[in-house]
């Protein structure tokens, strides 16, 4: 059998921004804005963790890396020898890179174009592949809503790995949703969604995500009924840290204190202490008081952590304790869901165990239900 060709694209700032609280690295200026904050490179460590599932499961698949940090440097810490094309580039990349490494990939005829980043670097991906080539995206950006996203890392590398090996014929091509949204817009909480398009991608119903959906708008109402049963049910002096979305920002709305929508904001006393929260800033707050996570659920996806959130880490995680997590979402997301468990993807393998298992998650005045956490 010829053995099929894998091309390799990596993002290396991909991510940056998530922990630091900036929703993206997209542009030189706010790269820069993310390392004076302590950011540091999340994605080729992650591009590691599939190339290490590729490594042992299919090492006959012949690589095709672009040079340096966007491929080659993470093939060969795997002990992978790949063909490199491209020119090594310090000091960061930009869409200009990635789009430059994506007809690289078509010149070298590679059967799957796998990268890592988030819905940006899909969208430049797709932007020069098209539907032409199926395309495989390890999810390390802060944005990933897009639909050609495996579930993880490791679901990336076996994935990949299944649809170029001998099994292929279990693997199916499916249409999956290119989107991006405008991350000053974000920044400046407003959510602005774009379709870019149909790129072809790998499936495996266990391994690929959805594309994000939102909530319909006529759970409204029971989601501000949740919203105010719940702040009348807070404790005192304890710190509530809100994660982002439309379904948590209820919680802020009946308590008339406004916080950020897309945002990670404190709440103590039923009053804002911090608004558009970073990592260290929410290990700061939490030490050494009696704090509890509220999050939601990322609609068609089913994301808890790890998708839009990832101020609130492994280690803000872990400070606060599993039993004091609050998730609450709607019925209609559930649904959505089609028996899908909840996911998890906090970029520590230890804390993703921690959060997998049974939990129950509040879905309307007086009402929940138990699901389980996959890590």
């Amino acid at each position: 059998m010829t053995s099929k060709k894998l091309g390799l694209i990596v993002n290396p700032i991909a991510g940056m921004g998530g922990k630091v609280g900036l929703k993206g690295t997209d542009g030189r200026d706010i790269l820069e804005k993310a390392r004076a904050l302590g950011a540091e490179p999340v994605s080729p460590a992650r591009a590691v963790k599939a190339l290490r599932r590729i490594a042992a499961a299919a090492p006959e698949i012949e690589i095709v890396a672009y040079a340096g940090e966007m491929g080659a440097d993470e093939c060969r810490e795997c002990g992978l020898r790949p063909l490199v094309v491209g020119e090594s580039k310090a000091g960061g990349t930009d869409a200009a890179d990635t789009r430059k490494a994506a007809k690289d990939m078509l010149r070298a005829n590679v059967d799957l174009v796998l990268f890592a980043g988030g819905d940006g670097t899909a969208r430049d991906v797709y932007g020069v592949v098209g539907d032409g080539i199926p395309i495989l995206g390890i999810p390390t950006g802060v944005k990933i809503h897009s639909a050609v996203f495996a579930t993880s890392p490791e679901n990336a590398g076996n994935l990949a790995a299944e649809y170029l090996g001998d099994d292929s014929a279990q693997v199916r091509v499916r249409a999956a949703e290119v989107m991006d949204i405008d991350e000053q817009a974000f920044r400046e909480n407003r959510l602005s969604a774009r379709l870019y398009g149909y790129a072809r991608a790998p499936y495996l119903h266990a391994m690929i995500q959805s594309a994000k959906a939102g909530a319909a708008v006529s759970e409204d109402a029971s989601l501000a009924a949740l919203g105010h049963q719940f702040t009348h049910a807070m404790e005192d002096d304890v710190l509530y840290v809100i994660g982002p979305g439309t379904t948590t920002r209820h919680i802020t709305d009946a308590l008339g204190i406004g916080g950020t929508l897309l945002g990670v904001d404190a709440v103590r006393n039923r009053k804002l202490i911090g608004a558009d929260l970073n990592e260290s800033q929410l290990l700061a707050l939490v030490e050494g008081v009696p704090a509890k996570i509220v999050v939601t659920v990322i609609g068609g996806q089913g994301y808890v952590f790890g998708r839009g959130n990832q101020q609130i880490s492994a280690r803000v995680i872990r400070k606060v304790g599993k039993e004091n997590i609050v998730i609450v979402t709607t019925i209609n997301k559930i649904f959505a869901l089609q028996g899908k468990p909840l996911l998890v993807d906090t970029g520590d393998d230890d804390t993703d165990s921690l959060l997998a298992g049974y939990v129950r998650v509040l879905t309307g005045p007086d009402e929940s239900t138990m699901l389980r956490i996959a890590s």
